[in-house]
């Protein structure tokens, strides 16, 4: 999944690339201003950001192509700029859905659903790729047999707030 949408996040970097890039040629070619501020700037700004953008992007589907080949969960840098990613492809979805239509919101939301899922797949593993053990072996005796160190078990509650009402009892042995 993390190959997936890396391969996602290249092709929208280069097509925002390509779109600023465009952008910007028009802004330079047709001397537009907005409220008196130089043609030339804006259009350099364009391409500023168009880079910005695609380089942001491009980051990101390194760091999904660098977790899919390991088959391993991120670290926590690269887990706080594809959170970052994600929030903003969220927000950029909500954004589109007015000003460009409900197509280019499908589009940020397929995509905002890919890194969530990402995500949340490598999540479900611990850092050391194996499912559930959420450590390292040397933590629990070095063989790898015990439970994780701070592994938290089922036990029954303590008394109810409210007197005799809600009488709970674990659900597994």
């Amino acid at each position: 999944m993390a190959g997936a949408t890396a391969v996602v996040l290249v092709v929208e970097a280069a097509v925002l690339g390509f779109v600023h890039i465009v952008l910007g040629r028009t802004t330079e070619n047709q001397s537009m201003s907005i409220a008196g501020m130089d043609p030339d700037v804006m259009s350099k700004a364009t391409y500023a950001m168009g880079a910005g953008m695609a380089g942001f992007l491009l980051l990101c589907a390194v760091l999904l192509a660098v977790a899919a080949v390991r088959d391993k969960a991120p670290g926590t840098f690269p887990r706080v700029v594809l959170v970052t990613a994600a929030v903003t492809h969220g927000l950029l979805g909500a954004l589109v859905v007015g000003l460009v239509g409900w197509g280019a919101f499908a589009v940020m939301m397929l995509i905002l659903c890919l890194l969530v899922l990402s995500l949340m797949l490598y999540a479900a593993q611990g850092p050391d790729g194996a499912r559930g053990t959420g450590g390292d072996p040397a933590d629990h005796g070095g063989d790898g047999a015990g439970p994780p160190a701070g592994d938290v078990r089922d036990t029954p509650p303590g008394q109810p707030l409210l007197g005799g009402f809600g009488d709970f009892k674990p659900t597994s042995p």
